[in-house]
């Protein structure tokens, strides 16, 4: 069971290329033109790539956004993952349980299931793979003419965030939605926050402060069995190829509340202090355990921002944007100072932002007028980026230097197989590349 990928030597373009390519069959039955559904029917084909919690959770939510919603194909990496997600779906609600008409001969496993997701026939695809393949399959997605719903982060790599750019340009030529899980964008107290802020409530910005300090995640124990690869996947977040690092995979939420804050302005350079202190065992993989960078604007404005995953430590998630009329508290919806301001915490009781995200997906595509959120969504994600390069290197990132960085962290072969754990980064010591 094993899929050949590129040596070292082929480019991530020619990659891309060659695992997008469809056979023009496939493409004639997967392709239907913006605002067109199942060969003209009020039915809307979605399939599911990424069968974990949160694309479970991504599924349920769009059965939910409109009653025209069939979901019906599915793709992962394993099986087992794939089996979970189908009975989860199937155990739902009757009004959702019915909608899920996924077939054995519907379900694809392996490197390639996207590509065989992507050509089922589908309008919609639901994109919650570990964040190194979201590049590939958001190109693939596009050149086949689906609409898109892509998890946080939508890359680990400049080069993957350079193909996110240029496929987000083709999805708009070719009137495609594009929903990033960026979710709390489409929190309803909180774009109310932002509205006030951006209106001048708190006056003109002078800092901005993100912190995202919690406990330790989930982590899978090695089974036998298991190779290099297949254990690395199922213990994705903690393998900078995979995740980012969690001041990309985690932490990005915090990152893109600030770019928001600045109007989707994002900064000119960044520096920062981290490490692996705490959480050193093997089965942690080689990412760290805490980051703060300081991230600076072409005006001049700072962005603080600090995050940490270890046990028995303070949890604190927070952001602040500071003026020179009051201060924004994010997280609470709060504004103090000369025009103070407080969100009903009743109404944002009520409001799901996950929800809210597909609501708004499938009504886009109900209404022919695509939303897409692929720039902020990419720049947020080099913007996390940016940090761990400035946390793992010790040196002073600039923006230029981060979306042309030539680091690639594709693996030499998408196979079950042999493939070493990269060392620890040690600030001063990994380079830049």
């Amino acid at each position: 069971m094993s899929q050949q990928a590129p040596s070292l030597r082929t480019t991530r373009r020619d990659f891309l290329r060659s695992t997008t390519a469809l056979t023009g069959a496939a493409l004639a039955s997967a392709w239907a033109p913006a605002g067109v559904h199942a060969a003209g029917s009020d039915i809307i084909r979605v399939g599911l790539i990424g069968c974990g919690g949160r694309g479970t959770g991504a599924a349920v939510q769009a059965l939910h956004a409109d009653p025209g919603v069939r979901l019906v194909a599915m793709g992962d990496m394993f099986a087992d993952r794939l089996e979970s997600s189908l009975r989860t779906l199937r155990n739902e609600d009757e009004s959702i349980a019915r909608r899920v008409e996924v077939t054995p001969d519907r379900c694809f496993t392996g490197f390639d299931a996207y590509k065989h997701v992507i050509a089922s026939g589908v309008d919609v695809v639901l994109l919650a793979t570990p964040p190194h393949f979201r590049p590939a399959h958001i190109k693939a997605a596009v050149a086949a003419g689906k609409h898109i719903f892509a998890e946080k982060p939508c890359a680990v790599d400049a080069p993957g965030v350079r193909s996110v750019l240029a496929s987000v340009a083709e999805a708009k030529a070719k009137g495609l939605s594009i929903v990033a899980g960026l979710c709390w964008r489409y929190h309803t107290g909180m774009r109310e926050t932002f509205r006030r802020i951006h209106d001048g409530a708190i006056g003109d910005i002078v800092a901005l402060q993100c912190t995202y300090n919690t406990h330790g995640l989930w982590s899978k124990e090695r089974q036998p069995g298991w190779s290099d690869m297949e254990w690395q996947l199922r213990n994705w977040l903690y393998f900078t190829w995979l995740s980012g690092d969690f001041n990309v995979e985690q932490h990005v939420h915090s990152l893109d509340k600030m770019a928001w804050a600045m109007q989707d302005q994002y900064p000119v350079k960044a520096v920062g202090v981290g490490g692996r202190q705490v959480r050193t065992d093997p089965r942690y993989g080689h990412i760290f355990d805490h980051h703060a960078v300081v991230y600076e604007y072409a005006n001049g404005v700072k962005c603080f921002s600090c995050c940490r995953q270890q046990n028995g430590c303070a949890i604190d998630v927070s952001d602040h944007v500071m003026g020179t009329r009051g201060v924004c508290e994010v997280m609470k919806h709060k504004i103090s100072g000369e025009r103070p301001w407080q969100y009903p915490a009743a109404k944002s009781r009520g409001d799901n932002m996950y929800q809210n995200e597909q609501n708004e997906l499938f009504a886009s595509i109900r209404s022919n007028k695509p939303i897409n959120n692929g720039e902020w969504m990419a720049k947020s994600t080099l913007m996390a980026i940016m940090g761990r390069m400035a946390t793992y290197t010790g040196q002073v990132i600039t923006w230029e230097m981060a979306l042309n960085s030539k680091e690639d962290l594709t693996p030499p072969k998408y196979e079950f197989g042999p493939l070493p754990v990269p060392p620890v980064a040690m600030p001063g010591i990994t380079k830049f590349v």
